[in-house]
């Protein structure tokens, strides 16, 4: 058989593996779909094949600079009055992460005509083959610090929440003009039905095939012990409780080997 390349492919493929047609498999196809969708959230979340690195951009129109000045929230408690004002771009819902925006800061240390760096590199750059690297590296260091604390350079504060679809954009009103290009580094989910390779992944298929047989054991507990024709005994548990093991198995097996390990923040 070819490896699953469509949804239906990869339900057809888990349900042999589950004994089908020699066995019957006790689960409605709204079940299956389900799993299937669980089994997907899931790669999507933990798996680091299931999301891809992109970079998106945006140009700041005259309705979202509108809805930036206009839109704010007041919540009053006892006598005090609280006001924020939301600045935020809505995003597509495959986002699932933002990790950097560029584009709204004003950088007056570097990449500057009257800026420091442009001006020390300038009196250098005679020396440019004999300058020493280490050197370089370190004020170039130096520089992205210096950027970061005084102007906040390419740090731009902002929040994201993936249930919102909304990226706030805490800077500024003066940094935030029309049509200043908004350049957003995230991670999205990847769609199994453009790129049809996530139906056949190890992970995907091991996984989907472990949850549609935990709701086969579950669908048949409430018959354990039951005497069929031929004196065989149903025994659900036995087949819900094997499937839990091999989910816990199969997660615990993607915490160290499909998942990105933290990184760690120094300073």
């Amino acid at each position: 058989m070819a490896e699953p390349a469509t949804r239906t492919q990869l339900k057809d493929y888990c349900l042999r593996k589950l004994g089908f047609p020699v066995l019957e498999v006790n689960v409605d196809d709204d079940q299956i779909e389900d799993s299937i969708d669980d089994a997907l959230q899931y790669y999507r979340m933990r798996h680091y094949d299931g999301v891809e690195l992109a970079y998106m951009k945006h140009v700041l129109t005259t309705d979202d600079m509108t809805r930036f000045q206009s839109q704010s929230s007041t919540t009053t408690v006892g006598t005090t009055e609280w006001k924020t004002r939301d600045k935020y771009l809505e995003m597509p819902s495959d986002v699932v992460g933002v990790s950097k925006v560029f584009g709204l800061a004003s950088n007056a240390v570097r990449n500057n005509l009257f800026g420091i760096e442009y001006q020390i590199f300038l009196n250098d750059l005679y020396a440019v083959g004999s300058l020493d690297f280490l050197n370089y590296y370190m004020v170039k260091t130096w520089m992205e610090t210096m950027d970061m604390v005084l102007n906040n350079g390419a740090f731009v504060q902002f929040r994201f929440n993936m249930r919102q679809d909304r990226l706030y954009l805490d800077v500024g009103q003066d940094m935030m003009n029309e049509d200043v290009h908004v350049i957003v580094e995230c991670h999205r989910a990847l769609d199994p039905d453009t790129h049809t390779q996530v139906y056949s992944d190890v992970f995907l298929k091991k996984y989907t095939t472990a949850l549609i047989k935990k709701q086969w054991g579950q669908n048949l507990i409430k018959f354990n012990g039951v005497q069929l024709p031929g004196g065989v005994s149903m025994n659900g548990r036995a087949i819900f409780e094997d499937a839990e093991k091999e989910i816990a198995e199969i997660e615990q097996a993607s915490a160290s080997t499909y998942e990105l390990p933290p990184f760690d923040m120094i300073g």
